[in-house]
Parts: structure tokens; sequence; C-alpha cells
């Protein structure tokens, strides 16, 4: 979505003037003469000229409406706002994301969320969500119906608005004035089935010499998305294709897919993580034996085997399976109820808001206001959980001619101190999980003149809470091992410990094996977790903007302030987290801290020339912060920058600012978090000749040259507070040129905007990635004694190998982002109607980091999921009671081979993407009281590109998972609008 204001600042007022006459709610204008003193996102100092000092894009309701987004989430997400750059959205639902399942956050410049500060009204919203990592504000909470515009500030601003500012500031504003009633209503449905979107709003508002008040309430319901719903989603494939070595000729991608013998078709897999074609199901593992082979594998010595009552000889009734480059396909992966899996997570969301204000005609004519916020969204997700079902050796629940296996000599959680005979794989069928969040917000205040008429003050108060609860299911390891300790009994088998009701497990069956399990075993095994997170925030604030004194050339304006913050967290996980008593899922420990930051800042402008020649304008506007956190002691921020208008059609703007950035609740305090990562995960999980040369080095000084991984890899997460965790600091530069030539009125209006970024954060926080440490690691030329990545990867434990990583949260030595902002704008009048079109690129030139200071730089720019160019056009021409709009989204060709060290002529991994593009149609039409906007979004149906299954990135069928992609297909959509 492009607006035709975008890029180039167009303000509006923030808060409307109280002593404004009462009028039917006002559309925002594009007339620049018919502003008055405004506050643009940015600066607390209100000014009346075109342009910004700071880059600023403007997002207004009515550009959303015909775009066809149903939520505000889905309008900030876009490419348009984001550059391309990916966000934690709904097709997240099956991973552990900071905010919980459902959450929707927005970073700008491809940076964490946490760096992106988010306004209502000029006001922060505060963290929602649930889990211990909450620091971002949820999209899901904003008040879609009462957004007038949102104005996007992409430049740091932590000087003006405080931490978290860094990347920069979306400040979403509710419309004002409003009178009467208005009611909305819009659906979105995808052509496949799947996915759709309902909102329904009412609003109101009423507005009188000395107050007003508005209001609305809204619903909005979105619908699951399953991976069966979507052709390309249903059967995922390793899509690699034939390299000759000898020649160096290659095939097709998915050439050297393999074919499974018993369908004569190429094998699907699901459930696939990094790197993995998928989580073994339907299959045993046993000590080494010899057997019978199933079609397809090597050799006649197998650890792991399928049912197949047809064998008579070796191993009976089972048939072995791996052996050679064959060993995970010929294994069992796929059940047709991993189609039930969410793509896209359902959610229900419920919003309530109301605004008001008195004016008291005392106290400086003074003003009180309020706003209160409140909402309720109830999300959940559909997944696939495998059961490892561990019986003893010697069990009674092991048919004769396994019962004298030993697949592990050491004893599991499961097997009651006894050695491991056999571990079942066992397809168990879909889990879920629900979240339920519970935020409001509520503000109050005091606002008017301060003992100088042109002077003005604002006092205010704002508390927010987020509640949440979250289940999961899952099975019990104590209840497991329980029932996994039998003894015989008349008709089968008996806990020995009957406690509880004790249901033992059942005898090792080619069904049960395939995920057929006796339905009141599982009741007593199987069950739901709940767990529950609050977080709250207080802010107190006082501040004063007005002129200090007169320059030649104008007044110099300043804004002064103090502000006060308070923030908690409390998570405490399920009982059963809390003991890691949920087989292959994560534990956690509570999450519980506080912090509290108290600030004082400043702000001037100082107009030193104006309506001289090659000086329409020369303004400079610096800012400072004193900020002092509980936790990490003080430090000062500031900001310089300045405008230059030589001539009324040339523009120069420039800016330089410092933040700083205590670590959010969760990065310090969060409870130590134990997780489980594919055992594919592991860097020399069956190698292959076409691996790294330095990969396949580093691993045979460890592991032997057929290495299979038997086990997970061990990630523990944990908040970095007792780890010396650091506040980050970072730099930011910006510099700027508007071009809006005065042309002959026959030709149009024409604008251009571009932009320079650079920002650069030291000791930065954040996560590396449990599989991203790993594959760092082991392609380090240094590898152990180089240090960096390996310092996080534990050495291998004895006997299997297995390893363990830590992806805490630690400060980065450096993450640095520099790029290009381009915007274009043309308006013409064209026949009866006019014309308008607007063109926004971003090029990312730099998206690099490193961990520690001797370090290089990496730099990710333009590898998979991390665009270097992407564009969007809006064209919309209008004309009496008409619109039509067409609008495209570009998103540039992305690769990875170089990054990986990888040759893309004989690569047999497709590590890139092509050009993606998206188009979208509609049409709005309005008479009296009505207006109706329906269109298309996704006009050709577009697909995700697809790229190879490797341990580097997550897919979706076979699409890399990233927020840029549109998974939803072809999709149809209506607005309707009334206003009484």
């Amino acid at each position: 979505m492009i607006l035709p204001n975008a890029g180039l600042a167009l303000a509006q007022d923030v808060a409307t003037d109280k002593d404004a006459k009462p009028s039917a709610e006002a559309p925002a204008s594009n007339n620049a003469t018919s502003l008055e003193t405004v506050t643009v996102t940015g600066s607390r100092i209100g000014r009346d000229t075109f342009t910004s000092v700071s880059p600023l894009q403007v997002i207004t309701r009515e550009e959303t409406t015909l775009a066809g987004f149903n939520s505000a989430a889905g309008a900030l997400q876009s490419n348009a706002v984001t550059g391309g750059s990916a966000q934690i959205n709904n097709a997240y639902g099956g991973f552990v994301v900071n905010g919980g399942g459902g959450t929707n956050t927005l970073g700008l410049r491809g940076m964490d969320p946490t760096r992106t500060l988010i306004l209502l009204n000029g006001r922060r919203v505060s963290p929602a969500g649930s889990r211990g990592s909450v620091g971002s504000a949820d999209l899901n909470v904003l008040p879609t119906s009462m957004i007038d515009r949102v104005e996007v500030l992409k430049d740091g601003a932590s000087s003006i608005y405080g931490s978290d500012a860094v990347a920069g500031v979306v400040n979403i504003i509710t419309r004002k004035n409003i009178d009467g009633l208005s009611v909305e209503a819009q659906y979105n449905v995808s052509e496949a089935g799947g996915g759709d979107e309902t909102r329904y709003s009412i609003s109101w508002g009423k507005t009188s010499d000395r107050f007003s008040i508005s209001g609305s309430f809204e619903a909005y319901d979105r619908n699951e998305l399953k991976l069966g719903d979507r052709d390309w989603a249903r059967c995922q494939t390793p899509y690699v294709r034939t390299v000759d070595d000898a020649t160096g000729a290659v095939g097709a991608w998915g050439s050297d897919d393999f074919i499974d013998p018993l369908t004569g078709k190429t094998k699907c897999y699901q459930l696939a993580g990094r790197g993995s074609n998928g989580v073994t199901i339907n299959t045993i593992s046993t000590g080494t034996r010899t057997g019978v082979g199933a079609a397809g594998s090597v050799g006649s010595s197998f650890n792991r085997w399928r049912p197949n009552s047809g064998v008579t000889t070796g191993l009976v009734g089972f048939e072995g399976v791996g052996g050679g480059l064959n060993d995970l396909n010929v294994r069992d992966t796929f059940d047709p109820r991993q189609l039930n899996n969410s793509m896209i997570s359902p959610v229900q969301v419920k919003t309530g808001f109301v605004q008001g204000a008195f004016d008291l005609q005392a106290l400086g004519n003074a003003e009180v206001y309020f706003e209160l916020l409140g909402n309720r969204r109830e999300s959940d997700q559909t997944g696939f959980r495998q059961l490892s079902l561990d019986y003893a050796r010697g069990s009674i629940l092991l048919p004769t001619q396994l019962q004298s296996s030993v697949a592990q000599t050491a004893p599991t959680n499961l097997t009651n101190g006894q050695p491991l005979g056999v571990r079942a794989f066992i397809g168990a069928g879909n889990d879920h999980s629900e979240q339920t969040v519970d935020f409001w917000k509520i503000t109050g205040g005091l606002r008017g003149d301060f003992v100088w008429t042109d002077w003005h003050y604002d006092f205010m108060v704002s508390k927010a809470r987020s509640d949440a609860d979250y289940t999961f299911e899952g099975f019990r390891i104590d209840k497991l091992a329980q029932s996994l300790d039998v003894v015989a009994a008349p008709g089968g088998f008996a806990c020995r410990n009957a406690a509880g009701g004790c249901v033992a497990a059942p005898f090792l069956t080619s069904q049960v094996i395939g995920g057929k399990l006796p339905q009141d075993w599982r009741n007593f095994v199987y069950g739901r977790a709940t767990g529950s997170t609050l977080y709250e925030e207080s802010t107190v604030n006082f501040s004063l903007d007005g002129p200090l004194f007169s320059l030649p050339y104008g007044e110099v304006r300043g804004a002064f302030g103090l502000e006060y913050r308070r923030a908690k967290i409390n998570d405490q996980p399920a009982p059963d987290s809390l003991t890691n008593n949920i087989q292959n899922f994560t534990s956690a420990a509570p999450t519980v801290g506080k912090d509290s930051v108290k600030e004082i800042y400043g702000e001037l402008e100082v107009p030193l020339l104006s309506g001289l020649k090659g000086a329409e304008e020369l303004t400079m506007n610096v800012s400072a912060r004193y900020t002092d956190y509980d936790s990490y002691g003080s430090d000062h921020t500031y900001k310089i920058g300045g405008l230059w208008t030589p001539v009324s059609w040339l523009t120069f703007r420039a800016s330089y600012g410092t933040s700083y950035r205590a670590p959010a609740l969760f990065e310090q305090f969060l409870g130590g978090t134990t997780g489980f990562l594919s055992s594919a995960t592991d860097p020399c999980d069956d190698l292959s000749p076409n691996d790294s040369p330095v990969r396949r080095a580093n691993c045979a000084t460890e592991v032997p040259a057929d290495f299979r991984a038997t086990s997970g890899v061990t990630s523990i997460t944990a908040g970095g507070a007792e780890q010396g965790l650091k506040a980050e600091t970072s730099k930011n530069f910006t510099t700027g040129i508007v071009l809006q030539p005065e042309l002959p009125k026959s030709f149009g209006d024409l604008s251009f905007a571009v932009d320079y970024y650079k920002i650069e954060v030291e000791n930065g926080v954040s996560r590396i990635g449990g599989a991203e440490i790993l594959s760092r690691c082991y392609t380090d030329p240094q590898f152990r004694n180089g240090g960096s990545f390996c310092r996080l990867v534990d050495p291998r434990a004895p006997g299997n190998g297995a390893l363990t990583v830590h992806d805490s949260y630690i400060n980065l030595a450096t993450d640095r982002v520099r790029g290009l902002d381009f915007t274009a704008r043309y308006v013409r009048d064209i026949g009866p109607g006019t014309l308008r079109t607007t063109v926004q690129a971003t090029h990312f030139l730099e998206q690099s980091s490193k961990l520690f200071p001797e370090d290089e730089l990496e730099d990710f720019n333009g590898n998979i999921g991390v665009p270097s160019w992407s564009a969007t056009l809006d064209a919309t021409y209008e004309w009496k009671n008409w619109k039509v709009r067409y609008g495209l989204e570009w998103v540039d060709s992305m690769q990875s081979y170089g990054y990986y060290e990888l040759d893309r002529a004989t690569s047999p991994y497709k590590m890139h993407t092509e050009d993606y593009y998206l188009s979208h149609l509609s049409v709005q039409h309005k008479w009296d009281k009505w207006s109706v906007t329906g269109g298309v979004r996704n006009l050709f149906d577009a697909e995700p590109k697809k790229i190879s299954d490797s341990d580097k990135y997550y897919r979706v069928g076979n699409a890399p998972l990233y927020s840029g992609y549109d998974y939803l297909g072809r999709s149809f959509f209506l607005n309707v609008q009334a206003s009484f």
C-alpha cells in the first residue's frame, strides 16, 4: 500500500485544537496551506511547513480501505511500511516467538520490534502477549475502526520519545470531531478457501462547545488456513537437483528428490524444521542387527525399522529403513493429519476504545482529556505431535523378538532406570495451543495554556496491563514412565503403581507404531497445561512547549518535559513446564522482573534564515534526553537535524542522533527455557560430498564420516541480566532531498524524495538462533580454536555425540543497517478525474552484524528473507464519487549461495528466490452517507517462491517462512460503511 503523501511528510494535527468548531468528522486534507501549527511525528514542536526534518510516511484510513486491509496489523506489516523486512505475523503460530502465539509485531529497517516504538496519539502502546518474552506492542490491540491515519517516522528518535525509538516511530492517530453514528463491515474471502477475515464495527461521537467524546467497538475474526488448504503447501519435498561431479552438469530442481519405492512418486515430508526431511514416525529404533531392508535402503544391518508383516526372516515383522545417504528418506515422516497444521493461525479480537475531553474554562483555558482502550484476543494453533515411546530392555510390552534389544545402555526418563530397549517413533496426531490475552490501557491528563498564552502544558498519566493465559497439550513424562512400568495381569497388563488411575501402556504392535493409540491410555498420559503472563506499565509525563525568543527570521521554539515509566513482568509457566514434564516440549522457569526509568528531555527549533534568495528556509532542530534506569544506570542521547530549502522546489534535510536502550524486561529476566531443535540441525548430520569443505573438515575432528544424529539438539535460552547483559547504544544518520518542481498545470504535480539512512547499534541485545549458531560455528575455519560462535556450543556428549547450544540474550558487538528510500508522486487531472500515482522503493545497502568485537561484520543483505530491494506502486484514479485503485508490490530476488559458501552454478540446493510480484485492484463508490469498496488482492494468484530443504531456513511447503509472501492466494474483499 502506497499513499499519495508517503515519504513527503504532509502533516496533520495529532490533537485537534480544542477551540475548533464542532463539525462532522473532517477528512485528512492534502492542502498544505490549510494547515495551522501542527505536531508532526518526530518532533514535539508544532510547525507549519510542508516537509519535516525527518522522513515521514503517512498512511490514511481511506487508503488502507482501498488496499483491502481488514486490520491495522495487516496494513502496518505490509511491504510498503516494512520495506520487505520480515515480520512476526499469524503465519508464525507454530513457532516460539516473542509475545507468544498469535502476536503481530512491527520492526522497521529490518530490526527487532523492540527497536521500533509504537504510539497511540503520541503516547506509548505498552507490550502485550503471552509467555515470558513479552516486550513489544502487539498490533492486535489497535482500534482499527477509529484510526484516522498512521505516521511512520523512519528515523531514530530516542532523544525525543525515549527508549525503543531506535529504528523509527509509528504513531497511530485516531479520528476526532465525530458527530453521530457510523457502522462498518468488511469481509475478505480467499478464492481457494481458508484464512477468511471478517470485521464489524460501530463508532459514535458527540462534540459541543466544551466537550467531545467518541468511541468504537469492533469484532475481528480470522479463520484458520491449514497446510492442506493450498496445493503448493501439501507436499514438502527436498527440492534438490542432481549434480554430476565429473561434468558439473545439473538437473532440474527436484530431480534428485527421493522417489518412494512404495508409491513411485516423489516422497512428501512434513513437520520440517530447518534442514529436516521431517520428524520420523511409524518406525522403531533398536540396537543394530541384521534384517531385511525396505525398498530403497542400503545394506543388511539396521537400527531403524518399520512394520512389515510380510517379513519372516531377520527381525520378523519389520523391515530395515536407512543406510547410506537415503537414511532419512526411507523412513516414514508423513501423516495426512499433518495437513491440519495451521499455516495461518485463527484469531478472534474484540476491541473497545473511548476518548473524550472537557474544557474547564479555568487553569489556563485547560482541558481534561482521557482515553480508554480495551482489547481481548483469542488465538489458537493446530500442530502435529510426535511421541517417542521408550520401552525398557526386556519389557513384557515388547514382542518376543524385540525383548533382547538394547538401543542404548543408558536409561531414559521413561525406562524407570533400565537400559533403553526399543524406542517407538509414533505419529500421535494433532495437538492444539491456545492464547487468551486481555489488554487495557487508560490515559488521563490535563492540558492548557501555561502562564503565557502562547505556551502550553500537558500533564498525562497512563496505566496499561496485559493479562494472558496460554495453554498447550502434551504427553506427561511422569505418567508415561508410570504407564510403561507394568506387570502381567488377567487379560493383559497393569501398572505396577496404580496410583492416579494409571492405565498400562499399549503392547508394541504395528497399529501402535502407526499412531493408533488406546484412548483410555491416551487420556491418562496426555493433557493440557496452562501458564499465565502479566505485564504492567505505568507512565507519568509533564511537558511544556512554546516560543522562547525571537530571531530576525522567526521565533525559537522549545519543548521540554519530564517522564517516569515503570514496568514489570510476571510469567508463570504451567507446573508441568516448570518441572520439564512435557515430552519433547520446552521447559521454562518463571520470568519475573521489573524496571523503572526517569527522564528529562528538551527540544529546540531555531529558524536561521527565511524568505531569502538561496534560503527560502533554513531551520535547525536539536533535542536531548537524560535517561536514568533503575537497572542500567544513566546516559544521555541527543539529535541534531536541519532543513534547508534554497528554492521553493528543492529541500535538503539531514539528522544525526544517538540512542540508549536498556534491555527489555524479558531480555533481562527470561527464565531459563530448554527447547529442542531437530536432529538434522546438527551440522555434522548426514554430510554429503556437496557440503562445505570447511564444515566437513570440522566435523571430522569430532564424529565419524558416516555420523547420523540420533537425538535432537538441546537449545538453552535465558535472560541476560545474570550474565552481565549491557544496555545497547546506537547512532542514526539520515539525509535526504525533496524535489517539488514547479511545472505547468497541464503537466501535473510531480514530487520526489530520496533519503539515505544508516543505523549502527553497539552492544545490541539479541539472540542469534540455535541453528544459526551451530551453522556458523561449524563453518568457521578456526572452529573450536577460534572462539566466536563456537563459544556458545558445548563439547559433544560422549556416546551419542549430542549437541547443546546456548542461545541466550547477549550483547552483539555491532548491528548495522544502511540503505536508501525513494518516493515519487505524480498527480494530474485526466479527463473527468484525477490520477494519483506513487512509487516507493527501499534499497538496503547493508544489513550486517557481528557477535564479538574481534569478528568481521557478516552481511545478510540480499539473503533469503532479507531482500535488498522492495518497492510498491499505488495508482488511484478519482472522479466524482468513484475511485479505482491498482496496487503493485515487488520483492527483489534473493540468494544465499555466497553467504553459505556455495556455488550457485553447481549447488544441489536451490538457495535463491525469483522476483516476487503481487497485484491488487479495487473500486470505491460513495453516495450520501454510504461508502462501498470492493476488490481483489493478489489479482494473479501469485504463489510463494520455492527453495530447497537445508539447515538454513524454515519452510512452508517448499517456500521460505517469510512475511513478505502472500500465503492466501487470490482473495476478494468488500467493505461497507454508513454514517447516521
